[in-house]
């Protein structure tokens, strides 16, 4: 609430006190003109999508492998604390480790600063976030899988179906709420994204290429910036996190529920009419 409240004036820290001015929407006015948000909105999106995709991708085939009793998979495990353990670490330190091992400028006797090269610090940021969630979502998906009826699985392999069609027709489709609660929190963590690019290179790297929506309203409320134009840009992260998390909703939404909705709106509709004729 005092976000909202504060994005509707201007605060900023005078040479002995605090400056406080009612400007209204002209910060959120300023925020698409003078400011830079729309750059760094797609820098956190692409960071946050170059570590998801993979790392959504690698947890759906590692929970079907360890759930798949067809297998017999040995070690499974060891493999499980292993994906698990980055996940046991503090991003900050991570971020910290990587930064002191990749800031070298020879690679196999040619000259490379990892650190000053855009795709290279991109890639950097979405595999550190790959390796410290890929165990998180593994088990989170592992959990969902072994919640499926094991019958169906029975019946569809006497009816001859293969363990991809499997996968397809039943693996998926029944993963749907649990997959929604790692799109949702994955996003919402993705949108949040400060630590990692933070500690990797200073000040988003050239060009801030890695500078992220939350890196330019932490500095909003440092030293001298404007606190109200940070809170106005909160705000906005806000409603954008809002939209993808409704958007996500809409695009998971299980079948059954989609019938009750279409049931219901039908129900609505004779109940409407019926009036009418009476």
């Amino acid at each position: 609430i005092m976000t909202f409240y504060n994005s509707f004036f201007s605060k900023y820290e005078d040479l002995f006190d605090t400056v406080v001015q009612f400007v209204g929407f002209d910060n959120y006015v300023k925020v698409f003109t003078e400011g830079q948000i729309l750059k760094y909105f797609g820098n956190t999106f692409l960071l946050w999508l170059l570590g998801f995709i993979p790392q959504i991708l690698i947890s759906l085939l590692f929970a079907s492998w360890f759930t798949d009793l067809r297998l017999k998979l040995k070690g499974t495990g060891a493999v499980k604390v292993i994906l698990y353990l980055p996940n046991m670490l503090m991003a900050s330190s991570v971020a910290v480790l990587f930064a002191t091992l990749f800031a070298v400028n020879q690679l196999f006797g040619t000259a490379f600063n990892f650190l000053e090269d855009e795709w290279s610090i991109r890639l950097l940021i979405a595999f550190i976030n790959f390796i410290m969630w890929t165990g998180n979502t593994t088990i989170l998906l592992m959990a969902g899988i072994m919640g499926i009826d094991p019958a169906l699985y029975e019946a569809s392999s006497i009816d001859g179906a293969s363990a991809g069609q499997q996968f397809k027709k039943i693996t998926l489709p029944m993963l749907k709420p649990i997959m929604l609660y790692v799109m949702v929190t994955s996003m919402i963590g993705g949108l949040q994204m400060f630590d990692i690019p933070n500690l990797l290179v200073k000040n988003g790297g050239p060009n801030e290429i890695a500078k992220t929506v939350v890196m330019d309203i932490s500095n909003g409320i440092s030293g001298s910036a404007d606190v109200g134009f940070a809170a106005t840009e909160s705000v906005v992260l806000f409603f954008v996190a809002g939209i993808i998390g409704i958007f996500l909703f809409k695009l998971m939404e299980s079948d059954d529920d989609k019938e009750a909705r279409a049931n219901k709106k039908a129900q609505k509709k004779a109940l409407k009419n019926a009036k009418k004729g009476a």
